[in-house]
């Protein structure tokens, strides 16, 4: 009987230094929430200046007028806008067209599987554009100064 008391009491005292460790972690986890709450600050209670402290604003298109950039071509100054007015005239087929060749770098083969069309037609809608697009920056660019 003696080795199974002395079992018994290895597992009695194990038992009792795993609860005395779980115990003492509990109340360490505890004291180091106390000692955060004691520190952090809820978002209610910060004043202005404080909360102004913790963001950041982008105030690269704070005024529009001077963020924006263009280029003069030919006595006349086009701008993003106009760019995207002159691009809006154009019927949709041709607006895609070149959409996707210029800002997606999609080749006309890849267009014309796209809109199941042959790659001649697709070369045709982005060439014939320029065209309309030549002539509406035209007519419009001075229009645009004042914006």
């Amino acid at each position: 009987m003696e080795p199974n008391r002395m079992k018994f009491q290895r597992q009695c005292a194990f038992q009792s230094f795993c609860k005395r460790v779980l115990h003492n972690e509990a109340c360490n986890a505890h004291e180091e929430i106390k000692r955060r709450r004691g520190k952090e600050v809820s978002f209610s209670d910060l004043s202005q200046q404080e909360a102004r402290q913790l963001y950041t604003v982008d105030k690269y298109f704070v005024n529009e007028n001077e963020a924006e950039q263009g280029f003069q071509v030919a006595g006349k100054r086009i701008t993003a806008k106009l760019l995207v007015e002159a691009l809006r005239t154009l019927p949709e087929e041709k607006r895609k067209s070149v959409l996707l060749y210029y800002f997606f770098g999609m080749s006309d083969v890849e267009i014309g599987e796209l809109f199941d069309a042959p790659r001649s037609t697709i070369q045709y809608r982005r060439t014939s554009s320029f065209e309309q697009l030549k002539r509406y920056l035209e007519g419009h660019a001075d229009e645009w100064d004042e914006w």
